[in-house]
């Protein structure tokens, strides 16, 4: 978590606290969603924890975070299937430093295609650099069985 001072920068912290006239699909105790205000898809939608978490980085292989992780990625998915059920792709994930535009943690929600097309371009996975799908960082962060 970081502190006051960097919150009250952080524009995602002002959407999540509702400081902002950002329109929110969704909101509950520990996320926001919203849409994009760059869309690189047919929907393209952002979920944001309530705290502030810097990047991916910052999430360890422990319950909370692992909770926290999944509920954004259930969110997200309701979210883009009740928008768009006529799509029959969608893809979700969260770019890693130094590739993240907002140091405030969001998952990338897509209902596909991407437009336009070459949009699809700033979402490639290069290895430990780039787009991480959200399933893939949910394997990274699962807690061990002698922490749960």
């Amino acid at each position: 978590m970081a502190g006051a001072a960097a919150t009250s920068r952080c524009i995602f912290c002002q959407i999540a606290g509702k400081k902002s006239s950002t329109t929110l699909l969704h909101t509950d105790d520990k996320v926001v969603a919203f849409q994009d205000i760059k869309p690189a898809a047919l929907r393209h939608y952002l979920v944001i924890p309530v705290d502030h978490i810097p990047t991916v980085n910052d999430l360890q292989r422990r319950p909370e975070d692992y909770t926290l992780v999944s509920h954004m990625l259930e969110v997200g998915k309701t979210l883009v299937q009740r928008d768009a059920p006529q799509c029959h792709q969608y893809r979700f994930g969260f770019h890693q430093p130094p590739f993240n535009s907002v140091n405030h943690l969001h998952l990338h929600c897509f209902a596909l295609p991407y437009t336009p097309r070459w949009k699809h371009i700033k979402y490639l996975s290069v290895g430990s650099f780039g787009f991480i799908e959200a399933e893939k960082l949910l394997e990274k962060i699962k807690p061990l069985p002698s922490q749960l």
